[in-house]
């Protein structure tokens, strides 16, 4: 019988790490749930307990390396392997760039940009130990290609992840590691809601086909499926998840 998978999720407490937790969970993987939010993080393990799943919850703050280093060690430690590390957690909010405060500017940048730094090279470093031929996936975004107003910290934080995974992949390809960003355009997540009170939240919808918010779930879907052997040749890609969000410019 071939070993359960184990899955670490950070921002699983809500939005895309939320809806991915739960789609590694119903297709039988164990999962750890990885947040600085305990009580959403905690009900994210209940809502895949409930179902029949397995799940743990880290509290977790992932702009700290030894936080993370702590998570991937807790999840082996748990279920003895780690096989996928999804790099979710993210934070924003609309701040035109003249109104822009380094404390704000800081802590976008520690969360989105190191945090996924942290979390490739903690799941990196542990999946060399161990021998596991993993996959590491990054959530990066059509920002990160594409300009907006208010969200200048944002843009360099997603431009960052594309460049990360690419170099990572290159680096980790040798111990058989694939890193892979996957990036989502309008997704109804708390950030993009952000975007209602500037009036840019009808615009965006107004860029996708269908006019309306791609949601969690679907990003979800693409981030099992990117985790999967068959998606083996896809490597040090980014993958766009926007429905056409980017292309349609």
């Amino acid at each position: 019988m071939t070993e359960k998978r184990v899955a670490v999720i950070t921002g699983g407490a809500s939005g895309i790490g939320r809806e991915t937790a739960l789609k590694f969970a119903q297709k039988g993987d164990r999962v750890v749930v990885a947040d600085f939010n305990a009580a959403a993080g905690e009900e994210t393990v209940s809502m895949i307990q409930a179902a029949g799943g397995e799940a743990i919850f880290v509290q977790t703050d992932v702009s700290k390396y030894e936080d993370v280093e702590a998570l991937v060690e807790k999840a082996v430690a748990t279920y003895g392997r780690i096989d996928v590390m999804f790099n979710n957690a993210g934070i924003g909010r609309v701040t035109p760039v003249p109104d822009l405060d380094w404390s704000h500017y800081h802590a976008v940048i520690n969360v989105n940009q190191h945090g996924v730094a942290h979390g490739i090279m903690a799941a990196g470093k542990k999946m060399r130990e161990l021998g596991i031929k993993g996959v590491i996936i990054n959530t990066a975004s059509v920002f990160g290609f594409l300009a907006s107003p208010g969200t200048f910290a944002y843009h360099a934080t997603k431009g960052a992840v594309i460049m990360m995974t690419k170099s990572a992949a290159l680096e980790l390809a040798v111990h058989g590691i694939r890193v892979i960003a996957v990036a989502p355009g309008a997704v109804d997540t708390p950030i993009i809601q952000g975007y209602k009170d500037s009036g840019q939240l009808a615009s965006m919808k107004a860029k996708v086909m269908g006019n309306k918010l791609t949601q969690p779930q679907q990003i979800a879907d693409s981030v099992y499926l990117l985790s999967l052997p068959e998606a083996s040749a896809i490597n040090g890609s980014v993958v766009m998840a926007d429905e056409g969000y980017a292309s349609f410019k």
